[in-house]
């Protein structure tokens, strides 16, 4: 496997390739939140990006389901639903974040592939 540098990698270019190759140290310089989810939608990646402006600790995220503890606003059919409707998922969306905050405006991006890992990066 060929070491990823976070420089240079922007939110509406970075692949799934380069997102499973990085580091955590590299994942956590990106300047927009990176949460991968298992299978099971149990977060196994959570930046440190995403902790601050969520405003979430990573132990108190890392291994609860996303879409039942930490996300509730994202539990629908644009987000949740998508990833079990698609096998090959590459999408951005404007979004509305809502749970344990104030309403927020952000832009999502989905990826799904044949990665271990789905992602779900946030852009405030």
């Amino acid at each position: 496997m060929t070491a990823v540098n976070s420089e240079g990698l922007d939110f509406s270019h970075i692949s799934l390739d380069q997102l499973s190759a990085i580091s955590a140290l590299e994942l956590d310089r990106l300047p927009f939140g990176v949460v991968g989810l298992g299978c099971d939608n149990l977060v196994q990646v959570y930046n440190r990006t995403e902790s601050q402006l969520a405003g979430l600790p990573a132990g108190a995220v890392i291994g609860n389901d996303f879409f039942i503890s930490i996300a509730q606003c994202m539990n629908n059919f644009m987000v949740a639903q998508r990833f079990q409707d698609e096998a090959e998922l590459d999408a951005e969306l404007p979004y509305v974040l809502t749970f344990r905050m104030r309403p927020t405006r952000a832009r999502l991006r989905l990826l799904q592939g044949a990665a271990p890992l789905k992602y779900i990066l946030i852009q405030r």
